[in-house]
Order: structure tokens, then C-alpha cells, then sequence
């Protein structure tokens, strides 16, 4: 299908949001945005802190937890901002380029989190089923490199995506039924047939979500039977309570996003505007929102930092036998 050379080509976009919210509606939800996107940034910037200032937090395990913060602050930042300022301001507009570059950096964020869950599932594995291996196979170097390894792959598989939706005529609508810029929503403003590029797009966003989730799950299952053989009592609940945990993350965010995708292969199964912009939104910030607190402030390293820090601010010292002692300062 060829369109018209002489077509007008559209120089922006327009995020609607959500197209049955009444504009009565519109401060609060700007306010809940709002509130998430300080919530996520804080609570992940105060990991990425702890981790700087404490050289003990400076293992495999941490590496990952920081990782996980700075694409999670990265990914609030490149979304949010718009979002908030569609309702508060209405303004909703964003350039040509703009929103290719948002769409791009969205998908790169949840390709990225998706790696670092598959970094991260493979550092328990090691750590649980190869406890003796595992200081020598997981390094700190080991997996700074992994971690480096993942922010750069991260890019190729959307970029494909960004470079081949970018090169095509748009020459239609400009208004974006969806949170932020993403393929899903530009593809309908395309003046050609998208089907092959969109098959493309979902073949690989199936790929890197997937395969990670893959041997995720088989990662986790070789855990639960190592725990079984191995640890009792309160050593094996506290492993399945966290492994328990750490799934209900991981379930939310691939099990929403496989619906949203697999939605318009399916004739009989459809979803309206809505619903699909709150699951989109649901799977995209929710987990960036817990992250801080189910990976990282549960953990008893850091939370034996912060009551040390709580307790040098009061002037109260812990001893070596673990006794409190008051600290007076003289002039």
C-alpha cells in the first residue's frame, strides 16, 4: 500500500491519557502521578545512595538491586513528567521526535528490567544451588560486566522497533490513545499497512520479555528444591517467603504485558481504551513504586545500616556486643 507524496507529515502527537476521564478528574489523577513519581525516584535514589556511601553493600547482589533502581528512576522520568503535565496543565502535545524518543527509551527500560530480573535470577541460582562455586563465579567484576552487558543490549532490540515505525507516513491523526508514546499506540496513525512491522515488534518484545522469563522460572523451581534438601525450619521459610515475594513482582510484570500484547492477535478478546492505558499503567509503575522496598529495604543489610544511621543521628552508638551506648559531645 503507497500514499501520497505530497502528504502533510504530522510534526507532533498529542497524549490523550485516558479517553473517559471527565476533566473534573483531571488534578487528582496529576496528583497521583505525581505522588508515584516522587515516590519512585526517592525510594530508589536512597538505595543508589546507601550502596555509594556503604562499601560493604558492594557485592553481586547490590550491584543488581542498584541496577534495578536506576532504570526504574529512568523509566519514571522519561514517562511520568508528560503524563503529569497532560492533566495539570493540559498539554498534552510532544514533538515528532519527541515521543519516538520517549517510545524508544519505554521499551528500553522494559527490556533492560526484564534482563536485570534474568541477572538477578541467576544470581540466586548460583548463590543457592552452588554455594561454595559461587564467590568465585560471581565476582563483583563478573557482574558489573553482566550489568554493563545489559544496559547496552537493552538498546538494540527497540531501536529496530524506534528506526523502522519512525521511518513511516504519518499523515493522519495525531492524538495518542495511550499514558505515553509506545508502538502499540502509534501504529494505528500510520498511513500504511503496519502488520509486518507490528509483527516484527511483538516477535521480539515476546523474545526479550520471554526467554528471560524462562529461565526465571527455572531458576526459581532449582532453588525451591535445593531449600527443600538443604535448609530447615526458619532458614527455608524465609527463603520461600522472599522467593514468594519476589514472584509476585515478577508476575506482575510479565503476566499484564503478555495480555496487553497477545490482545490484538485474539479476535474474541478485546479491551477498551481504559482498561488497556491502566494495565499498561499498572505493569509499567507499580513495580518500579514496590521495588525499593520488596529487593532492597526488606534486606537485613540495609536495614542494619539505616538504624545504625538513625542511631549516630541520635547520638547513640551500638557496641561491639551489641549494647547502646549514649554519646555526649563536649565543646
Amino acid at each position: 500500500m503507497s500514499v501520497d507524496e505530497n502528504y502533510t507529515r504530522v510534526s507532533e502527537f498529542v497524549i490523550v491519557g485516558f479517553p473517559s476521564l471527565q476533566p473534573e478528574y483531571f488534578v487528582l489523577v496529576a496528583w497521583f502521578f505525581f505522588f508515584l513519581y516522587v515516590t519512585t525516584t526517592v525510594g530508589n535514589l536512597l538505595l543508589v545512595v546507601v550502596f555509594t556511601l556503604e562499601r560493604s553493600l558492594h557485592e553481586p547482589m547490590y550491584i543488581i538491586m542498584v541496577s534495578l533502581a536506576l532504570s526504574d528512576i529512568g523509566f519514571a522520568t522519561v514517562a511520568l513528567p508528560k503524563l503529569i503535565a497532560r492533566y495539570w496543565w493540559n498539554d498534552g502535545s510532544l514533538g515528532f521526535h519527541t515521543c519516538f524518543f520517549q517510545m524508544h527509551m519505554i521499551h528500553y527500560f522494559g527490556s533492560l528490567n526484564s534482563l536485570i530480573l534474568l541477572t538477578m535470577a541467576l544470581d540466586r541460582y548460583l548463590a543457592i544451588c552452588f554455594p561454595l562455586r559461587y564467590p568465585t563465579m560471581m565476582t563483583n567484576q563478573t557482574m558489573a560486566g553482566l550489568t554493563l552487558f545489559c544496559w547496552g543490549i537493552a538498546h538494540i532490540f527497540p531501536g529496530i522497533s524506534t528506526i523502522n515505525f519512525s521511518l513511516m507516513p504519518f499523515c493522519g491523526p495525531n492524538k495518542i490513545i495511550q499514558a505515553f508514546c509506545t508502538i502499540m499506540s502509534l501504529k494505528s496513525l500510520v498511513c500504511v499497512d503496519t502488520s509486518r512491522q507490528y509483527s516484527l515488534a511483538f516477535a521480539v518484545a515476546m523474545f526479550i520479555l520471554y526467554v528471560p522469563l524462562a529461565f526465571i522460572i527455572f531458576s526459581y523451581i532449582c532453588i525451591v528444591i535445593s531449600v527443600l534438601r538443604m535448609a530447615k525450619g526458619q532458614g527455608r521459610m524465609k527463603t520461600f517467603s522472599t522467593c514468594a515475594t519476589q514472584g509476585c513482582i515478577i508476575a506482575i510484570y510479565y503476566i499484564p504485558r503478555f495480555f496487553v500484547y497477545v490482545t490484538p492477535f485474539i479476535p474474541n478478546l478485546t479491551m477498551t481504551p481504559d482498561k488497556s492505558i491502566a494495565t499498561t499503567v499498572f505493569y509499567s509503575l507499580f513495580p518500579p513504586v514496590i521495588n525499593p522496598f520488596i529487593y532492597c529495604l526488606r534486606t537485613k543489610e540495609i536495614k542494619q545500616i539505616f538504624r545504625r544511621w538513625v542511631q549516630k543521628r541520635k547520638g547513640v552508638m551500638p557496641t561491639k556486643h551489641g549494647q547502646i551506648v549514649a554519646v555526649t559531645m563536649s565543646n
